[in-house]
């Protein structure tokens, strides 16, 4: 359509933002190279050409309707003369020449007496390569009338929109045959190109142009031949200014480099009052060599700049430079767009890499006079000095001065010096000598020279290095507190009484005791020592005042024990360090944040040291007597923000034992002061001898003695908590999965507050879990202990749990930490709330698990142990609602689809679980909906509970609690549970005695199957009045195979009974009755319970259990009916000998093989023969056949031996 030729190539120019003002702007551009013309359409007409003709194709592939009127497209076709072949080309954009360009240009062509323009004409230049010219340039004056691509957009839009409206005719289905057929159309019209000639070349004729490759700033060019050569031209110029020689195949490309002015330090001579003395950034163009037979990329510095870099790369990779940016950009949408990620890359086919060239500003500034670049050379000797292993560190040191000192640029001799600050191989010592000749460097030059930066960098570093030697000289000298420290000395300092602080000692050894075990030790770290390196990293100093760098708790510790883990210890002096400290201008605030920090994080060394808790007292004291510690403003009506902060702490902290000493400690010296403020005061009211009862013993009234003191009641009850989730079972005895072998997350009052009302019962219930404790075990351990026999022996709790499992026994302090917690937290872990949590603990566990069936029978067992109803129905109802509906639906289709107990691939897709852990399920769920039942009968004669919580927890926030949940839900619909039950208990007959042909939903008509998983609390329509008799039948015969089954199985002969034994059954089977549950199914059922008892009656006579059996007679009201079936089962017993014809006849009419047991006694079988006379009336057709059968009996008898 543009030209009945071959395409060469395809260039893109995009839109570029002009860099100076007087630089023209170059307009996007698609330019097309034929074998000997150049078509070029405008770039921004293009993007809205297409943009319109999607737009129109769109429109008429929903309408219907081919006729389109596409924009037209405006483009240029350029024949080129006076060359013999092209290869490559480049489209340079307009250009307007200089006066002097326009007249040496114009006497070229029309001589020394050509006229010439007032102004230089506009021209688009373009730059072949190929042979004769090996190098053409062109110009195209620009004003000339464009001729206008209508038809030819017509033609691209008719085409699209055919192809389109074609397929989406097909897709619809109303495209018709004769639309089908081909529509012949017109051939565009082909435009005639302009003529241009050559302006002018490079002429070699030996050689051809292979690739031509353009700079971003258009200005220069670089030339690839088929002789090797790299040739970099001149655009504006024309001729050929560097040549590289040696490079075959070789593929070009540019890196464009702007300069980042924040690196640009000016010398004094560019100092310029007008505006900035930087100026615009500057740009900087690299090319970029890659040559495939060598394998080697190189990066080279225009004009004449050296090679900046060299790589060695793959001989079989590709260099990619686009050249060009997005299109449909201009001088605004241009300014908000990010370029691309990479101006040029390396494609490795090998290794399957893309590897990207970055070439820093400053290379382009690489001569002989760069200071850069001499700064740069000297920062490399720098860090290879500071990696060298030197015997003598006296001449690295020299060394390392003489390079700081040599550097230029300020922003590098900083950079530099924080090179040197953090490396580990430099001793103290040469950090500072090296810093503070810097900084005398700097101060001996002139005022005006001094960059304030670094001169400041290096004054703040000083006054580190100058801390950290202070601090290491404390930590060093011999300081030791000999004096000694009793327990009244402590009970002193923290103010207790006996009582008390035996309370408190005797908590702290039981939590030091369990902690221990529970821990985990590494080997010993040096406390107190810290690298000065990282002692820079942690500080930062700005102007007179010291703070630390937002950093983790992990750097908060170092630096903590960097500062006071020897006065904590006792061997360095409290009052030197916090002098030391407060007077480079740390803050107490931060100060007693670090200290804090190394407290609670060496909880197990200060457990170990009673005399830390004296060391701890004279560091908070000293620290609360700094400036600004206290505001002088306070009062004791107020919260001082001192000590909120120290509260703060131990509140997050769940090192529980360490946070309750620390706030022991701080309660007592806020006291003191407080109190000493109060003498103060009464002192100048004037109150005389009356000040004297200010005793140590005497606390002033204040709001934060308050606070402390419901702190330490909160870390008392969490520190217990804490000990009792510490302790655990023997492990050699426990039996444990993967769930319960995850940790438990360590306590702190905040968790505790923001957990809600059951955060505390949540906690203990996970360390049920984790211990796997029954409920019986929680419920010994509520009781009260005999209270004349308080240190009763661990006798009286092996009687107590002389029941429990052998597991259950090892328990060691557990029951004792239990009822310690219960006597706390009598409110959180109350029995029926505390059973509630482990109830959900371990259905949520299930859940994670379902294979783990233990644990939702254990759930069961604890929801059973909740003694209120109301609770006891929402828990059940939530549990049904969130975690077994879903399930137990699926296990029930599954059951009824396959007509018996599905196998174990059916249930692990269908209910994700197998089918062992399935049956488990089933049972438990009818477990569930029997409570369920239960509680909603009981609930109407009990009150709701009332929840409570500690008078200490009454701030707790966070989620709603189980218990609460719970006592929300809505009373249950008890016939519909039933109706469920019932289902449930059908499941559970089919999974476990493997029943066939049984679908157990055949069971119910049309409106139980639809009651069925809806909603326990809602109404539904459920079956009522007489059953269809054909359902009734279906059921009857159901129950029977369940009693037959369950009689099998626990009666059946020896070999069956051995190989039943081999299987385990479920916990359902170990409480439940089968053939009683038959009977209460056939209640629910409507089927005649007498019928059950019959067949139940005869079954055990079948399989031999004769005693069971007459047990099981007296149950039964149709006696006749039933000896009926009895003689039925005489019969078929094996009693061939001396019997009269008729008998005889009768007997063979019997079949033996329905029996199950075979080798039944003959005495047995007279007595079976006596009692069937019993029953059956004179008058019965069949009473004198049992006559008979009983002369036979007594005539066959054998005597026992």
């Amino acid at each position: 359509m543009l030209k009945k030729d071959l395409v060469l190539q395809l260039k893109c120019r995009t839109y570029e933002i002009p860099r100076h003002p007087g630089v023209t702007e170059q307009n996007e551009e698609l330019s097309i190279l034929y074998p000997a013309a150049i078509v070029t359409i405008d770039g921004f007409s293009l993007f809205q050409s297409l943009r319109a003709c999607r737009n129109q194709v769109a429109k008429a592939a929903a309408s219907g309707n081919e006729n389109i009127q596409p924009p037209p497209l405006a483009y240029k076709k350029w024949g080129l003369q006076d060359i013999d072949t092209i290869i490559d080309h480049a489209s340079i954009g307009i250009m307007t020449l200089s006066p002097f360009d326009q007249m040496k240009t114009a006497s070229n062509i029309g001589g020394y007496n050509a006229a010439i323009k007032n102004s230089p004409p506009a021209m688009s230049q373009y730059i072949t390569v190929g042979s004769n010219p090996f190098t053409g340039f062109f110009y195209a004056l620009e004003g000339s009338t464009q001729p206008l691509l209508s038809h030819v957009a017509l033609a691209v839009a008719s085409k699209l929109t055919s192809a389109l409206f074609n397929a989406a005719s097909g897709w619809l289905g109303w495209k018709s045959k004769h639309e089908e057929e081909a529509v012949p159309r017109q051939k565009p019209k082909v435009e005639p190109a302009t003529p241009l000639a050559v302006r002018f070349g490079l002429p070699d004729s030996r050689r051809h142009g292979e690739s031509i490759c353009l700079s971003p700033c258009n200005t220069l060019a670089a030339v690839t031949d088929d002789f090797g050569r790299v040739i970099l031209l001149d655009v504006t110029r024309g001729i050929a200014i560097r040549m590289w020689k040696g490079y075959r195949d070789a593929q070009t490309g540019w890196i464009q480099i702007v300069e980042d002015l924040h690196e640009r330090v000016p010398e004094r001579a560019d100092f310029s009052p007008f505006g900035s003395p930087q100026g615009p950034s500057r740009v900087a163009q690299f090319l970029v060599i890659y040559a495939p037979r060598r394998g080697i990329l190189e990066v080279w510095s225009t004009q004449q700049g050296p090679r900046v870099g060299a790589f060695n790369v793959g001989k079989h990779c590709r260099l990619l430079y686009p050249g060009y940016k997005i299109m449909g950009l201009n001088n605004v949408t241009s300014q908000s767009w990010q370029p691309q990620t990479y101006q040029i890359c390396l494609v490795d086919p090998v290794s399957g890499s893309v590897k990207t060239v970055s070439v820093p500003f400053h290379l382009a500034l690489s001569d002989k006079k760069s200071e850069r670049a001499k700064d740069m050379h000297l920062m490399k000797k720098l860090g290879a000095s500071l990696k060298a292993k030197a015997p003598n560190l006296d001449l690295i040191e020299t060394e390392i001065k003489e390079l700081i000192l040599d550097i230029k640029y300020p922003a590098t001799k900083k950079q530099a010096l924080e090179s040197i600050l953090a490396s580990e191989r430099l001793p103290f010592s040469c950090l500072k000598n090296i810093t503070q000749t810097l900084m005398d460097s700097l101060k001996n030059q002139e005022l005006e020279s001094v960059d304030e930066g670094l001169l400041q960098f290096c004054a703040n570093k000083l006054k580190l290095l100058h801390l950290y030697e202070s601090v290491s000289q404390l930590n060093s000298l011999d300081f030791h507190l000999d004096t000694p420290f009793s327990d009244n000395d402590l009970a002193v300092l923290l103010r207790l009484d006996e009582k008390d602080l035996l309370k408190l000692q005797a908590l702290l050894e039981k939590y030091k005791q369990e902690n221990s075990r529970a821990a985990v030790r590494f080997s010993d770290d040096k406390d107190g020592v810290l690298p000065v390196k990282t002692f820079l990293e942690y500080l930062d100093s700005e102007k007179d005042v010291i703070s630390v760098k937002k950093t983790g708790e992990e750097e908060c510790v170092a630096l903590g024990s960097f500062f006071f883990w020897k006065c904590l210890r006792g061997e360095s002096s409290a009052e030197d360090m916090c002098h030391t400290l407060e007077s480079v201008g740390l803050s107490p605030q931060l100060l007693l944040s670090l200290l804090l920090s190394v407290w609670l994080s060496k909880e197990k060394d200060i457990l170990n040291r009673p005399q830390s808790v004296r060391c701890l007292y004279t560091m908070l004291h000293l620290l609360s007597k700094m400036k600004v510690a206290i505001e002088e403003t306070w009062d004791s009506q107020s919260v001082s923000p001192w000590w909120q902060q120290m509260r703060a702490a131990c509140i997050q902290s769940e090192n529980s034992g360490a946070a309750l000493l620390s706030a022991h400690v701080g309660h007592a010296v806020a006291v003191q002061i407080s109190n000493s403020l109060t003498e103060k005061k009464f002192s100048q009211v004037g109150l005389g001898p009356d000040s004297e009862a200010l005793t140590d013993s005497w606390e002033a009234l204040s709001l934060d003695t308050e606070y402390w003191k419901l702190l330490l009641k909160q870390l008392e009850d969490c520190l217990l908590l804490q000990t009792l989730l510490h302790s655990r079972v023997n492990p050699s005895t426990a039996r444990g999965s993967s769930l319960q072998a995850e940790p438990l997350p360590r306590l702190s009052v905040k968790k505790l507050l923001e957990g809600g009302r059951g955060g505390i019962a949540d906690s203990v219930a996970k360390w049920i879990f984790k211990q796997d404790l029954s409920p019986e075990v929680l419920k010994w351990a509520n009781k009260e202990r005999d209270a004349e026999n308080p240190d009763e022996p661990k006798e009286g709790s092996s009687r107590g749990l002389s029941e429990m499992t052998e597991v259950e026994t090892d328990l060691g302090a557990i029951p004792d930490l239990l009822h310690l917690a219960y006597t706390q937290f009598p409110c959180s872990l109350e029995l029926d709330v505390l059973h509630a949590h482990c109830c959900w603990e371990y259905v949520v566990q299930w859940n994670k698990d379902p294979e783990e069936a233990r644990f939702f029978v254990r759930s069961i067992e604890h929801l059973k142990h909740i003694l209120n109803a109301h609770v006891q129905n929402g828990i059940a109802l939530m549990m049904w609602n969130t975690f077994l509906v879903k399930r137990f639906s699926a296990a029930t289709y599954l059951v009824d689809k396959v007509g018996k107990s599905p196998k174990d691939r059916l249930c692990r897709r269908d209910v994700g679980m197998s089918d062992t852990a399935m049956a488990s399920f089933l049972s438990s769920c009818w477990d569930l909906l029997q409570t369920l039942m239960e509680a909603d009968v009981s609930r109407d004669e009990m009150p709701v509970p009332v929840l409570d919580t500690e008078d200490a927890w009454l701030a707790v926030e966070g989620p709603t609690s189980i218990v609460e949940l719970a006592l929300d839900q809505k009373p249950v619909h008890y016939p519909l549970v039933e109706h469920h039950s019932v289902l449930c208990a059908v499941l559970c007959a089919i999974t476990r005695f493997s029943l066939k042909a049984v679908k157990p939903l055949s069971l119910f008509d049309s409106k139980g199957k639809n009651a069925f998983f809806k909603d326990l609390t809602s109404i539904q329509l459920l079956p009522s009045g007489e059953m269809d008799p054909n359902f009734i039948s279906i059921r009857q015969q159901f129950l029977l195979k369940v009693v037959s089954a369950a009689v099998q199985a626990r009666h059946g002969v020896a070999k069956d009974r051995d190989s039943s034994e081999e299987a385990p059954s479920p916990p359902f089977e170990k409480d439940q009755d089968w053939p009683v549950l038959a009977l209460d199914l056939a209640h629910h059922l409507q089927v005649s319970e007498d019928a059950v008892r019959r067949h139940y009656v005869g079954e055990l006579y079948n399989h031999g259990a004769d005693h069971r059996g007459e047990e099981a007679i007296l149950q039964v009201q149709d006696k006749e009916v039933l000896a009926s079936q009895l003689l039925v089962l005489i019969g078929q017993l094996e009693l061939l000998a001396r019997l009269p014809p008729t008998l005889c006849t009768w007997l063979k009419a019997m079949n033996p093989q329905d029996l199950q047991n075979t080798e039944v006694p003959i005495a047995t079988t007279a007595k079976l023969v006596n009692k069937v006379i019993e029953l059956l009336p004179e008058n019965h057709g069949q009473y004198s056949l049992a006559l008979h059968l009983t002369e036979a009996v007594e005539a066959i008898a054998i005597p026992p031996l």
